[in-house]
């Protein structure tokens, strides 16, 4: 997602530069990390200016692919991200910029995909898991000899053969 810092300055003068664009961020799939598919996200907000600094507030809702935690299934998870980046056209870039993550910008151009990506592979949870009532992709309950098997509490129950000796019991309880 390109913008160009004279069009933010042409329309920011009295009112904040708004913009709402699908951007494509496939790239993420092919990192190192969990995203097993992501659709193009919907970035939108707006942009002020102040002197040589650009303050960005911008919204990202998307919805990516993560395996689940248990069984690996695919996971749908969607997610709508509140993001805040500022940016500077000066020239005196030093640490205090660095400290305050105040991003230089080069040139006419401002690129803020890879503030968006950065967002985005921060949101990604450590664990997600499968609803219960999914079909397929619940946790299984037996596969090739094996099956699982549920500690259920069985009532008492007495061999017929020994039903005569339980009256015998039932006596001796009795006589005392």
């Amino acid at each position: 997602m390109k913008l160009t810092l004279s069009q933010i300055r042409k329309n920011a003068v009295k009112k904040p530069f708004e913009f709402d664009e699908m951007v494509d961020v496939s790239e993420l799939e092919t990192m190192n990390n969990d995203i097993r598919e992501i659709k193009p996200v919907r970035v939108h907000g707006k942009a002020d200016i102040q002197g040589d600094q650009f303050f960005f507030s911008f919204t990202i809702e998307g919805e990516m692919i993560l395996p689940c935690a248990r069984t690996l299934v695919d996971v749908p998870y969607p997610f709508t991200i509140q993001a805040n980046e500022v940016f500077s056209t000066s020239s005196y870039y030093g640490s205090d910029e660095v400290e305050h993550e105040i991003h230089p910008i080069d040139g006419e151009v401002l690129d803020l995909t890879p503030y968006i990506e950065e967002n985005i592979i921060l949101e990604i949870p450590f664990r997600v898991f499968t609803k219960e009532d999914n079909p397929e992709g619940g946790a299984p309950s037996q596969g090739n000899g094996w099956e699982l098997v549920s500690e259920v509490k069985e009532e008492k129950t007495i061999d017929p053969r020994l039903k005569k000796l339980e009256s015998l019991l039932e006596n001796k309880k009795e006589e005392k």
